[in-house]
This record gives C-alpha cells, structure tokens and sequence, in this order.
C-alpha cells in the first residue's frame, strides 16, 4: 500500500522528528529492510510507538470531546484537524508495522500488538476520501443528536428528555404514533441521502485494510472463524425465551388497545413498546404486570422524594465499585465529566457514553441525566466502563480496549444486574418491602425480561441489517424496506404507518448514523449473564441467580479486577475462560436467571390460547417506484428529475436553433455566390470541408447533408425527452393545468 503522508500538527511534528524516531525515517526504503525487520527491531518499534501515541490519541479525544459538549463550527473544525493528524499518525505507523514478517518471531505478545497497529481502519483512506468521509460520520451524527420536533402549536423538541419521555408514559395511541413518526421524519430522511456514500467509502476504508468490506473488518475484532455461526447459535437458543414474552405481550395491549390496534396472530406495532426504537419494553410494565395486585414499588417516585440530584446517582455507582475493593472514580472524573445537559445554552450530544483520555486518570462520561431509576442503572453502566479504563491503563496504548467490544458492555451490565436486584435496592433505601413472595418475583423478573429478553432481537438484527448492506445484499433502493423485512422476521414488530423508501429508520437509531458497531451488544448481552453467575459463585450465593447481589464482595471484585487488568492483550476467549471456566460464550446463564419466569410464561399463554409469532404476516411498505423517477438510468427524486428534464429541454431547443441558423447563413452564402459572375467562382481554387480541400459546389453540398443529419438528430433527441417527461403517466411541464398542485 502506498504510504501518504502531509504535514502533521505541531505536537507529532516534533514526535516524528525526535532523535529515536529518526532512524525509522531514514531507513525506510533502504535495501536491507528484511534485516532490519526482525524482532529485536520490532520491539524498540513498538517502543517507540507507545508515547507520540499516546499525545496524539489524547489531542483527538479532546478536540471531540470539545465538540460533542459544545456543538459549534469551530469545535468541528478543530475536532477534523486533529482527526486528520492522527490519521496520518496511525498510517505512518500501521503502514510500517506490515513490513515486520510475523511468522518467525518468538514473542506472542510482539505478535500480537503489531498486528493490530496494522488494522488503522478508515485512517487508511486517502487524504481527500478520510476527509470526505470525516464529514459524512460528523454530519449524521450532528444531526441525530441536534434534530429536533416541532410542536403545531409551541416549541420543538428533542429526543432526550422530551420525545423518549412521551414514548415512555404516554398511553395515547394518536400521541405515540406522532412521536414515533415525527422523529424518522426529522433525522432518517436527513441521513437517507448520504448513507450510500457512507458504505462506499466505509468498504473502501475496510479494502484498504484488506478486507472485503466494512463489515468484515469489524467482524475481525472478535477473533473468531465462526462468529456469525455462533451468533446464529445463541439468537436459536434464547428464541423461545422472546417468542413467549412477545405473546405474552401481545396479548397485554390487546387488553389495553383492543383488536382495532393489535392483531392476536400478528406482529406489534413498533410505537406501543415505550421506546423509540422498541428495543426495550420496560416502560410498558404497567400494562403487561402478570399481578396488578402487586405492583413494585416505584424507585424513581422515591428517588425523587429522597432529593437525589444527578451526581448523587454517579456517587452511588461509584460506591458500589468500590465495595467490590476496585478503583474509585479520580477527582479529575468529578470536575471534567458532563453529568447533566448545560444549562448554558449549548448544544450537546446527549447520547450517553464513557471516554479515555490516554493521560493518567483523566477519564470521563458524557451524559444528560434525569433522577429516573432507569438513568440511575445507566449510570452503573457507564461506571462499568469507566473501572475497565482505570483497570487496564498501565498496558501499552495498544492493549486499552476491552478483550473484545462485547467484553467493554458485559463489564458494566453485570454490575447492573446486581444494582438492579431487590436485595440490593432495598439495601440501599430505595425499596421498604423486605421480602418478595413468589407472584412479586414473577412481576420483577418480567420487569427485567421486558429490559433483557425484549432486547435479545434488536441488538442481534441491527449489525445483520448493516453487514447485508456493506456486502451489497441490501442496495439503496430497499434500504428501509428490508429494515422492516429484518424487524419483522427477528422481533415480531411492524411500523404503525406504512413506510416507503423516501423514508429510513435505521437511521433514526443513534448508532447507525454515528458508525458504532452493534453486535457487541447481543454478545454483551449473553455475557453479562455468564459473567454474572461467575460473580455470583464466587462471593459465596447461593439460591436463583436473580436474587444475587455482588455488592460488598471483595473476592468478586478481585476476580472481576483480574480480568480487566487485561485488556486487550490476550484473546478474548482466554480471558473468558479465566474468569468463567468456559472459553465459549453460552446462553445457559441466560436461560437460568429467567427458568422462573420462562415456566410462567409459558403457562400463561396457553392457558390464554396464544400462539407464538405472527405467522404469515408482512408489514406495509409503499413501493420505491410510486415516489422515484426513472431519469437517464438513475433513480431520482421527482424534483431532481425534472430539473434535469428542462436542462435537457434547454440543451434541445439551443441546439435546434443552433441548426436553424447555420441552414439560413448557409442558405444566404449560396445565394451569394450564384449571383457572382461565374468566372471569379472558377477562379477560387478549393475551399474547405471538415478540413478536407474540395470544390467549392461539393462543399457546399456536403454541409446540406451534414446539416440535415444535425436536424434529423435534434428531433430525435425531442422526442425521446418527451417520452422520459411522460413516463410513469407523469405529465411534461408545459402539458400540466395551472390549476395542479
């Protein structure tokens, strides 16, 4: 691969012109570089690699972390800066690091880090298209997080608090479909347009790096032949778990709605879940709670009445890790987190996420919380990562990443899972009943089912969605329809309108516009449970896995410290082994936490008489084709189309006037030289035709002919504008009534 290489930022200037890394430039292109690659050299590369690194890496993450807590021109400008300086950064270093022949060399761990500083993802792209591109992820990203909805009457709104809160209480079903609607509305018909550049350039990014395409390489993360088998796998083993929920389910807001709304034999309407996306249906407990007699007690209605404030809910999380004897948070945490939505006027982006600085202690999380119990458990979440970051920030910059993107999400769930346990809520004050008898277990357990189980679909379809789309499976012209296609098929869900493709609500879920993978949230989400019962066993439970709670125990903690310690650096696979005696990712954790709850649900449905799933059922999609022109062999919008119908109008009528006017000049010349004495007309020795001498006569001759085949042409080409104007029964311009809108 070619190697390219501007001017970079003054900090890696001076990196790169240090004293160690100069013999790296000078020997660069030198005949005897198979000697120079050996090991011995490898190491002092990797050496020389881990400080200029870590600068850059943490100049990048403060330029963005500028940007997202402060969304302004300027801040994008200098985000893109460094964005380019550091991949420059990590072309010049990649690039080198594949000249080093692996195969010979002694040290697994030399092996192994340099190849992945060989996988430089989109850095590998040429300066032109890494910016391009640079631009594309700044821009859908910018508009998720900024877009908003507007009122008829008052002000617009956005996504968090204000739309995910009507998703989530509301019971109106008008006022959910507005929601639902208005919010694709806003943000999937803003990114449709540039998606398709988005893919070209992500496979082009992944080519580079020599992969078929984009999702390929992330696939390659996970260090395993047989990931999509094993995902298939684990997706068929939880499958009865989601088909009796979702009957279940059905069945609940039947009762509610009524069979003009929910077909008993059919799918869900995607905006009756409370969720946006409906990938978690927790916030609809109240309507499908298997003991309305019994309902929990509502922690967020005590939270509130407690006076807790969002830095109370992180103290909380911070206390827990604690207990557990790991890291607590550092101070510079406390000062340069964004705990709450500015009251400043700036926009942000609220999506909640953990960051790593590559500087000391300097790690943060960005989020705009509400005193809620679901944003309390999210916290807890986010802490997770937070841990793994301190845990493993004495490893080479190489190894700060989790043993696998699956292992960064299981960390911080399984902490939830205790957090979220009656013994633990109740530990903390947040609940007053001491004891659960076994109808309130059923109605708890069911409120994590409607979190975990309900989620078991989505988070698995999201990345089989984009990796058909990276592949060419899926093309733009059935973007949205094989979304619902996938949504149907794996969740049993349609959309409450019919759809059609100037629509696209993959993009109207925040990861698919910020290019985040999302598999390893499936994976994450087997693991967690896997994790969870390790824990478990070792701080001594004993009893249903869903009553145990982690807290306070320091051999647990020490088991879970041990594995983060890692990192990166060894396969995800021995780490998992270490901590669970399992080197394969099962489901039978999974499936014990929910036996209880599984038994009851089957029970319960037939009883009821409901069958799983939806049968034959398909979901409402208007055609491409009723809302796309067909225009010189590209599918365009109607009004992109007939732009270019009057360009081709005006290009025709130029050019049949163009004609008629060379006829009439050549009409007047002939006349002309007729009326001349016919001596002088003898005299003239030849004259010129398409740069052949000829008689004068023949000529002439000869530009009638080429004049008539111009006019012949110019009519046909008339005539076949006409037919594109009037295909697809659409009517010219010029034919239409002034009346039609």
């Amino acid at each position: 691969m070619r190697t390219r290489w501007t001017c970079p930022g003054p900090s890696l200037l001076v990196l790169l012109c240090y004293g160690q890394l100069l013999p790296w430039l000078r020997t660069a292109g030198q005949p005897s570089l198979d000697a120079f690659y050996n090991e011995t050299q490898a190491k002092l590369f990797l050496k020389f690699y881990e400080q200029p690194a870590r600068i850059v890496f943490n100049e990048f993450m403060e330029a963005t972390w500028n940007y997202v807590t402060n969304i302004t021109k300027r801040n994008r400008k200098n985000m893109f800066q460094k964005e380019v300086e550091k991949s420059q950064f990590m072309l010049y270093f990649g690039s080198r690091a594949r000249l080093f022949k692996t195969d010979h060399f002694q040290n697994p761990d030399v092996k192994r880090m340099l190849s992945k500083l060989q996988n430089i993802d989109k850095s590998a792209l040429p300066t032109e298209d890494l910016q391009k591109y640079n631009r594309l992820l700044t821009y859908m990203e910018t508009t998720y997080s900024t877009a908003e909805v507007c009122l008829d009457e008052g002000p617009c709104i956005p996504l968090e608090p204000d739309l995910e809160e009507i998703m989530a209480t509301s019971r109106d079903e008008k006022e959910l479909l507005w929601a639902w609607q208005r919010w694709r509305d806003a943000v999937g018909r803003q990114i449709r347009p540039v998606f398709e550049h988005y893919v070209q350039l992500s496979n082009k990014a992944a080519q580079y790096n020599g992969y078929k395409d984009m999702g390929a390489l992330w696939r390659a993360k996970y260090e395993s032949n047989t990931l999509e088998e094993d995902l298939k796998r684990l997706f068929d083993e939880l499958q009865p778990l989601y088909l009796n929920l979702h009957a279940y389910v059905r069945r609940s807001l039947f009762r509610y709605y009524g069979p003009e709304v929910i077909n008993l034999r059919g799918p869900i309407p995607a905006h009756l879940l409370g969720n946006m996306w409906a990938q978690s249906w927790d916030n609809i407990l109240d309507i499908a709670l298997p003991y309305p007699k019994k309902p929990p007690e509502d922690v967020t209605k005590i939270m509130k009445n407690q006076h807790w404030k969002p830095e109370k809910m992180f103290q909380e999380a911070n206390i827990f890790i604690t207990s557990l004897g790991l890291l607590p948070a550092p101070s510079e945490f406390w000062v340069k987190s964004m705990l709450e939505k500015p009251a400043d006027g700036r926009e942000v982006e609220c999506h909640a996420s953990a960051w790593k600085f590559y500087r000391g202690n300097d790690v943060r999380i960005k989020k705009c919380t509400e005193v809620t119990i679901e944003d309390l458990l999210s916290i807890f979440h986010q802490m997770g990562h937070i841990q793994y970051y301190l845990q493993f920030q004495n490893l080479s910059v190489i190894y700060q990443e989790g043993a696998s993107p699956a292992f960064e999400e299981a960390v911080g769930s399984v902490i939830t899972l205790s957090a979220s346990s009656h013994k633990h809520l109740l530990s903390r004050g947040l609940l007053s009943q001491q004891h659960q008898d076994s109808e309130e277990e059923v109605n708890f357990l069911l409120g994590i089912a409607l979190e975990k189980i309900a989620f078991i679909p989505f988070s698995y379809l999201v990345d089989v969605f984009r990796w058909k789309v990276f592949d060419g499976t899926i093309t733009k012209s059935i973007y949205n329809q094989e979304w619902w296609n996938l949504r149907l098929k794996y969740q049993g869900l349609c959309p409450p309108v019919t759809r059609s493709e100037e629509d696209f609500d993959p993009g109207a879920k925040f990861h698919i516009p910020a290019s985040v993978p999302y598999v390893r949230y499936f994976l994450s989400l087997v693991l967690q449970f896997q994790f969870h019962e390790a824990l478990c066993r070792a701080s001594g439970h004993a009893g249903p896995l869903h009553r145990c709670d982690i807290y306070n125990s320091k051999v647990a903690g020490k088991m879970l410290g041990d594995v983060l310690k890692l990192g990166s650096s060894r396969p995800w696979q021995e780490v998992l082994k270490e901590m669970t005696g399992q080197s394969n990712i099962s489901a039978k954790s999974f499936l014990s936490y929910f036996k209880p709850l599984l038994h009851w649900l089957v029970n319960e449905n037939v009883k009821q008489g409901d069958i799983l799933g939806w049968l034959d059922y398909s979901c409402s999609f208007e055609e491409k084709s009723t809302d796309k022109v067909s225009f010189l062999g590209m599918v365009l919008e109607p009004e992109q189309a007939r732009l270019g119908q009057w360009v081709l109008l005006s290009m025709s009528l130029a050019m049949l006037l163009l004609i008629l006017g060379l006829g009439c000049r050549l009409c007047y010349l002939e006349k002309q030289s007729l009326d001349k004495d016919t001596m002088i007309l003898s005299t003239l020795p030849y004259t010129y035709f398409l740069g052949i001498a000829m008689e004068p006569r023949k000529a002439a001759r000869k530009q009638w002919i080429l004049l008539g085949l111009c006019f012949i042409l110019t009519l046909c080409f008339i005539g076949l504008l006409i037919r594109m104007l009037t295909q697809h029964r659409r009517k010219p311009p010029w034919m239409r009534a002034e009346s039609q809108s």
